[in-house]
């Protein structure tokens, strides 16, 4: 099912409860009947939060139930003033936002959420909206999704994000850190070093910051240095589902890729252009 399309209820990611739907307050706060954790309490259940931010309804009902299906519990606000007291008083564990809404915008609201909070952010844009995305992504956001977008592709990105965050605390955790990292395999190529469970890179030990998408990019073509990846085989690696993306947004996405490379070496040059066929990673 495709998010923000139109609401038309197709029936895929809706299962579960029907009394999970939502209900949001005037004052933009939302809360969700099957949520464990009311705002200002603490967590007790062990179930991660998601924190949902959008003005139209129908998606924060939508993408909240099928949350809730895969185990998560859910927060809901409708603008983004009422989201940022929220968010920094009781931190979810993520949170999604939209770009487009009334009061504060999800701009706004990532640029002040960042003063304070580290809190990882997923935010929605829309289709082609190049300007949105690299606002979005130089604020701090960890990754974007264009609208229209699939439920499981949403699912895919939060489980993508919170593993790497899950990777970071035990780094942080003194008890933990040396079990974690026995498990962890960095793959090197070259002046290239990439862990895939912190989703952190380098260049020359220079670190490289991108966003999930762009990690899976760049693997997939680092794991087999010289080899040609097509777009089609860079998308599927980058979104492990059927569906289709242009090749303008492949090519955005490589674009993006070699300018973070190149804020740190301005030679930067291992990511090969094979027009007509696709690209390369060379580690020479």
């Amino acid at each position: 099912m495709d998010i923000g399309a139109s609401h038309e209820d197709t029936g895929a990611g809706t299962h579960g409860n029907a009394s999970a739907a939502a209900e949001i307050s005037p004052d933009g706060a939302a809360e969700v009947i099957s949520s464990p954790v009311p705002a200002g309490l603490p967590q007790e259940t062990g179930q991660k939060v998601i924190a949902l931010v959008d003005d139209d309804r129908n998606i924060l009902t939508t993408v909240s139930i099928a949350l809730q299906s895969e185990g998560y519990a859910t927060r809901l606000y409708s603008d983004g003033e009422a989201a940022l007291k929220a968010l920094l008083e009781n931190p979810p564990e993520l949170a999604v936002f939209d770009i487009k809404m009334p009061r504060m915008d999800g701009m706004e609201l990532l640029r002040q959420l960042r003063r304070h909070s580290t809190l990882p952010v997923i935010f929605l844009t829309s289709k082609d909206d190049e300007q949105d995305e690299e606002m979005g992504l130089e604020l701090g956001a960890d990754d974007y999704i264009a609208k229209p977008f699939s439920l499981r592709l949403l699912l895919a990105r939060i489980r993508a994000i919170l593993r790497r965050s899950a990777a970071l605390a035990a780094d942080a955790d003194p008890d933990n850190a040396d079990a974690q990292r026995e498990t962890v395999e960095t793959l090197a190529r070259g002046r290239l070093s990439m862990d895939p469970a912190r989703h952190q890179v380098s260049w020359d030990g220079r670190p490289v910051s991108l966003t999930v998408t762009e990690f899976l990019i760049l693997e997939a073509l680092a794991i087999r240095p010289g080899v040609i990846k097509s777009r089609n085989q860079l998308m599927d690696a980058a979104y492990t589902e059927d569906m289709f993306v242009d090749d303008r947004t492949v090519d955005s996405h490589i674009k993006r890729i070699r300018r973070k490379f190149r804020a740190v070496d301005r030679e930067f040059g291992a990511i090969e252009t094979l027009y007509g066929a696709g690209y390369s990673f060379t580690d020479g």
